[in-house]
């Protein structure tokens, strides 16, 4: 009998790459029967909320590295983090008590649980609620990210697992997005009969190519978090297990530096985005005036000449 022929993996040679042979037809024919018994929301991972009690808090946060650092985690692991109107009314308390700490330098965002940063606003939920109620959540999700775009200090978002809908608008909300090898980006609302309507639309085409970004927005299709890496939508890539201590490392950078200065840069590309140069260099050159006459100035040159790292003060606000 001739023995059977494999590849170095020790599968059959009939599975090897671009061999388009009866073994690979019946893969691909037994995931496609398997796609069909799943919606298209289901394939994406969705999933029905374990059948648990809701945490009492719904969003929590740990100050660390001597209180500089906020790490704010969306905390329903059961429904993947999907965000209800109690969870985004704690999540504006959460966002207004650090814009009103002085100490915190800089904020991550992140989910709980090992699946998802967040699938976006909870379906179930929606799926109960009057015209008049699903209203009047929209103006606390529209709370909810203008909140996190206006504040002052840095927020980095550690997104792992699934980022859909307003789970992705948040993450593009922040600052920048340090993300998880298995990171999935995906804004499905248009199978569901909605228009994103979280800031994606205007967001999305700033940190992706503008057609990249339509496609997204059209077909619900996701985006692995290497193909948003290679376009400049996600930073750094890390492991999961390795995700939280690669952010906090950026962070504590950050944290580091003088804080109004920080503050005084992001206000600078953020005011000066979608301006003519001139205008945007005017803002830009606002704020560096500003720092030119704060005394961090004075403590970070002095410390430079002196040979020694600089210390600088909790900013006034």
């Amino acid at each position: 009998m001739m023995a059977k022929h494999t590849t170095d993996t020790g599968k059959p040679a009939c599975c090897g790459p671009g061999v388009l042979t009866a073994c690979t037809i019946k893969n691909v024919e037994e995931k496609n029967v398997t796609d069909k018994k799943n919606t298209r929301m289901q394939q994406l991972g969705y999933r029905k909320p374990a059948d648990v009690p809701e945490p009492d808090q719904l969003v929590l946060v740990e100050f660390v590295s001597d209180g500089r650092v906020a790490i704010i985690t969306l905390n329903r692991p059961h429904a993947d983090n999907a965000i209800t109107t109690e969870l985004a009314a704690q999540l504006i308390e959460v966002l207004e008590t650090i814009a009103a700490r002085s100490s915190v330098r800089v904020a991550i965002l992140t989910g709980a649980g090992d699946r998802a940063f967040s699938v976006g606003g909870d379906l179930y939920q929606r799926n109960e609620m009057t015209k008049e109620q699903w209203l009047r959540q929209r103006q606390v999700f529209d709370r909810v990210l203008y909140t996190l775009r206006q504040l002052r200090r840095p927020i980095i978002a550690a997104v792992h697992g699934m980022a859909y809908g307003g789970g992705c608008e948040m993450a593009i909300s922040t600052d920048f997005i340090i993300a998880s090898d298995d990171a999935v980006f995906g804004q499905p609302e248009a199978m569901v009969g909605l228009s994103a309507g979280g800031g994606s639309p205007v967001l999305l085409p700033r940190v992706l190519p503008p057609g990249r970004a339509m496609q997204m927005l059209m077909t619900g299709d996701p985006i692995t978090a290497q193909e948003a890496h290679r376009l400049g939508m996600v930073n750094e890539l890390h492991p999961s297990d390795k995700l939280m201590e690669e952010v906090l490392r950026i962070a504590e950078r950050i944290a580091d530096n003088s804080p109004t200065a920080v503050q005084a840069v992001k206000r600078a590309v953020q005011m000066g985005q979608g301006e003519p140069v001139e205008q945007a260099v005017a803002i830009m050159m606002d704020e560096h005036w500003r720092s030119v006459v704060h005394p961090d100035r004075v403590e970070g040159i002095r410390a430079f000449t002196e040979g020694r790292e600089p210390t600088f003060p909790d900013p006034d606000f």
